[in-house]
């Protein structure tokens, strides 16, 4: 496994729509290994392919709870409902956070690493991070869906 580079806002790769996984071999594996781990170095909840400049429909979550890591190949959400405002920000926008208004819950389809049918079921924080590391695949970025971008001192001066 290995640290990847996190690509910053700004740079093109990640207004790119991503191409669908087709290969469900090593390389891919390889790919999930370091983008968790990547994700977990920077202390995030969710980490996409694109942010590490590979244009393929990969994303890996943990919000810390139950479901641990999530790893989705090719997700798509199918099915969402009520809406939460909560605070977002995002690895590839270090320190810059927003108050969006999302889903409450979403119904996501995806495969595993293997190429095994997935379906995670995302309430709250989980809801959020899905739909938020979703539109990375398609080229949005959060500040997409930002209602009010928030002072330092509103989120602790992180």
């Amino acid at each position: 496994m290995a640290i990847r580079n996190i690509i910053k806002e700004g740079d093109p790769m990640l207004n790119k729509v991503c191409r669908p996984v087709e290969k469900f071999d090593g390389r891919l594996a390889q790919l999930i290994d370091d983008m968790a781990e990547t994700m977990k170095e920077a202390n995030g909840v969710g980490l996409a392919a694109p942010q590490v400049g590979v244009l393929r429909r990969v994303v890996v979550i943990d919000v810390g709870d139950d479901h641990g890591l999530i790893e989705l190949v090719n997700p798509e959400i199918v099915e969402h409902s009520g809406e939460q405002e909560c605070v977002e920000g995002c690895l590839s926008s270090p320190g810059q956070y927003g108050i969006t208004k999302r889903p409450a819950k979403v119904k996501v389809r995806g495969f595993s690493r293997s190429g095994e049918p997935v379906e995670v079921d995302g309430e709250e924080l989980l809801a959020t991070a899905c739909c938020h590391e979703i539109d990375h695949l398609n080229g949005i970025l959060f500040k997409t869906h930002v209602l009010r971008m928030l002072d330092p001192d509103e989120v602790g001066g992180k």
